[in-house]
């Protein structure tokens, strides 16, 4: 499995977000300036609220110190591009949560190593080490935030081979989270029940609190109710592929792997149940 965690994954996450790129425009990171009071709630709602949910479910939850740190790095990550296309399903609006998806996956940069460190000094205990925010930053950086901006440059100066080839690659970066998931369940397989029966339930109760939270806070916040679709199913489905990749580049893998499998998991049946119940009380 060496080749698969060390090589591919890395690979693969750096192709999903190559593949996130392609989709974005300037017009995605202009539209902020439009719609400022939605872009704050949402981001502040991802980047501060949800690791704080996560931080403070793990002060009373009594779970292995790897597995909080588990839980800490899929709470730093950001959105993943499948909240665009349920969004779209949820009859929310897809242009704040892919402008949401965009700025937050090259914030991102900054924000894991900062919450990564901390979580690993505070649950492991002890110096991080190698684990450095610098560290850190330059691994998130190069599978992160240069693939999406090669993306945008394709996008850019290849408009025509872009927009043939986009279809194809968000059809590829599905198979590869699903392929990645599933190696990083089978490279677990002999402690599967025991990890889901630790990391299952603190994931559920995350993913459930924060979608909550967030749709409540944009209620209250945001402009309108497709606004608050947007915010919410942004808040919920997060991106396990750099999660396990950001737990197998630092940690080797192991228990830290596990809450972004289980989360991974559990987020989508969720979101589903929030996305058919938005159909029905939110006009096409």
């Amino acid at each position: 499995m060496g080749l698969v965690f060390d090589v591919i994954l890395p690979l693969a996450l750096a192709f999903i977000m190559f593949s996130l790129g392609l989709g974005l425009t300037g017009a995605d990171f202009a539209r902020i300036a439009r719609q400022p009071r939605d872009f704050i709630v949402g981001a502040a709602s991802q980047l501060i609220l949800l690791p704080l949910v996560a931080f403070g479910l793990l002060s009373i939850w009594s779970v292995p110190p790897e597995i909080a740190l588990g839980v800490m790095i899929i709470a730093a990550a950001p959105g993943g591009a499948t909240s665009n296309i349920l969004t779209a399903f949820g009859r929310g609006d897809v242009a704040l949560s892919v402008s949401l998806t965009a700025v937050i996956s090259l914030v991102c940069v900054l924000t894991i190593p900062l919450i990564v460190v901390f979580a690993y000094e505070y649950f492991i205990g002890g110096d991080a080490g190698d684990v450095s925010v610098a560290r850190t930053a330059v691994s998130v950086f190069l599978i992160v935030t240069i693939p999406v901006l090669l993306g945008m440059a394709v996008r850019r100066f290849a408009p025509h081979f872009s927009a043939s080839f986009e279809p194809k690659a968000r059809i590829a970066a599905m198979v590869l989270f699903a392929l990645v998931l599933l190696g990083a369940i089978i490279g677990q397989r002999d402690n599967i029940v025991a990890y889901f029966a630790q990391a299952g339930l603190i994931t559920l109760t995350l993913n459930v609190v924060m979608m909550t939270l967030a749709y409540v806070i944009a209620a209250f916040l945001a402009s309108g109710p497709k606004q608050r679709i947007a915010i919410t199913v942004e808040c919920g489905l997060q991106n396990g592929t750099l999660a396990i990749a950001v737990a197998t580049v630092l940690f080797g893998g192991g228990l830290a792997t596990v809450p972004a499998a289980t989360y991974s998991l559990i987020m989508f049946p969720i979101a589903l149940i929030f996305v058919a119940i938005c159909r029905r009380r939110v006009p096409a």
